[in-house]
């Protein structure tokens, strides 16, 4: 059964995070330090809150270098929410704050007028259909999904990546394009979360422990 390593930093609803990556299939060892990630061949990071406190909560835990070394290495790594936004190069909420530089781009702020310049809610929370390039689809982890898939938001902030080619999914929220998903390789954010997503959640994370899966299976071949 494919291992994943979880960052518990003190930020995210990790109990959450944690249930649906078994129920996905994957055994998940919780990290309380970079220490914890030696030999991890994935790592996800959830994250609840401002980018400012959630990043500077994983420094002090000592996992930045440990997950830059693991990513150079060619280990998975996947960010939810807020661990999405993390690993931009930086964010605009309240403050520059400098991420972890595994997806260039920049986490901002997300509209708060419509194209009509109705007033628009922040932040973006409930239910949005997801949508974006079949191709890229069919390889990743939102490999099955229905263009129009719903998922779970919760947000004000976006990572808005540097390379168009790192764009995953968009979600449509008062007329502009919201990223939902992102990947860079083996790196992969998800702006929704997929543990409060129901089925259509469940199979991104199964398709996630696969994709490390197939990994494990021809590096043993």
């Amino acid at each position: 059964m494919t291992l994943l390593h979880i960052c518990d930093y003190g930020s995210g609803n990790i109990h959450n995070v944690e249930r649906a990556l078994v129920r996905a299939g994957a055994r998940v060892k919780r990290c309380d330090t970079g220490d914890d990630l030696v030999g991890a061949q994935a790592v996800v990071i959830p994250g609840v809150g401002a980018f400012g406190d959630c990043v500077n909560a994983l420094r002090a835990k000592g996992f930045e270098d440990p997950i830059k070394e693991l990513s150079a290495a060619g280990a998975w790594v996947l960010g939810i929410c807020v661990g999405m936004q993390v690993m931009a190069s930086h964010s605009d909420e309240f403050g520059h704050h400098e991420g972890l530089g595994l997806i260039p781009g920049v986490v901002r702020l997300i509209p708060g007028q419509t194209p009509d310049g109705q007033k628009l809610k922040r932040p973006h929370m409930g239910w949005s259909n997801l949508y974006g390039d079949a191709a890229k689809w069919a390889r990743g982890p939102l490999t099955g999904l229905n263009h129009t898939s719903p998922v779970s938001f919760l947000h004000s902030y976006h990572l808005v990546p540097d390379d168009p080619d790192h764009l995953l999914a968009n979600a449509i929220y008062g007329g502009h394009d919201i990223v939902a998903a992102v990947q860079a390789q083996r790196v992969i954010g998800l702006q929704f979360h997929p543990e409060k997503s129901g089925y259509t959640g469940l199979q991104v994370l199964k398709n996630f422990v696969g994709m490390v899966q197939g990994e494990s299976i021809r590096a043993a071949a």
